[in-house]
């Protein structure tokens, strides 16, 4: 059982990261602020009472879901916006709903057409890559970047030592950034 101050002590030390984290995937700081307060009270009255050893996985998770969250609500509000936004006020006959409402800067819905196909393309790429990485090499990779384990939590989920993922994960990125620059990919 985690005390309050072994508590205390990981939300401090993971708050800064959490924000980084939220705010690369909302691109907005005041969201991000309530995505990892929203997710830190969530661990606390959830989860409190778990080893601490646990801690660092379930507020990944947790942190995880608030975001995927914030993306479902945007979108349940968007929808609900443009229904609104139809009705109208009757005063203009030609007018377009989908054209008064704006996009706000940095999300998705801001992005021109072109920018969207182009990440669309850059990310089948990057899956592409990831795709012909060796096993333990993609294995790897996607367990340290994509789910966020730690190295040792790397090892004992493929069961090496955390050199062997040390290495399979230079190698990987290494691969990964030759093959992205091969196809004048630079990130």
């Amino acid at each position: 059982m985690a005390t309050r101050e072994e508590l205390s002590e990981f939300l401090a030390g993971v708050e800064r990261r959490a924000f980084k984290q939220a705010q690369f995937a909302v691109r907005n700081e005041e969201n991000a602020l309530d995505i990892v307060q929203d997710a830190m009270i969530k661990l606390s009255e959830n989860y409190g009472d778990r080893p601490a050893p646990e801690l660092p996985l379930l507020f990944t998770r947790i942190l995880q879901n608030a975001i995927h969250d914030f993306f479902r609500r945007q979108k349940v509000r968007s929808t609900w916006v443009t229904l609104f936004s139809a009705l109208g006020s009757g005063d203009e006959e030609d007018s377009d709903p989908l054209e008064t409402l704006e996009a706000l800067e940095g999300t998705e819905q801001a992005e021109s057409a072109a920018d969207k196909v182009e990440r669309s393309q850059v990310v089948a790429a990057i899956e592409q890559e990831i795709a012909r990485l060796p096993a333990r090499q993609r294995e790897a990779f996607l367990l340290r970047y994509w789910e966020e384990l730690d190295v040792a939590e790397t090892a004992a989920a493929m069961g090496c030592s955390e050199g062997s993922v040390k290495t399979h994960c230079s190698r990987a990125t290494h691969a990964l950034a030759r093959a992205l620059r091969a196809r004048g990919i630079t990130l």
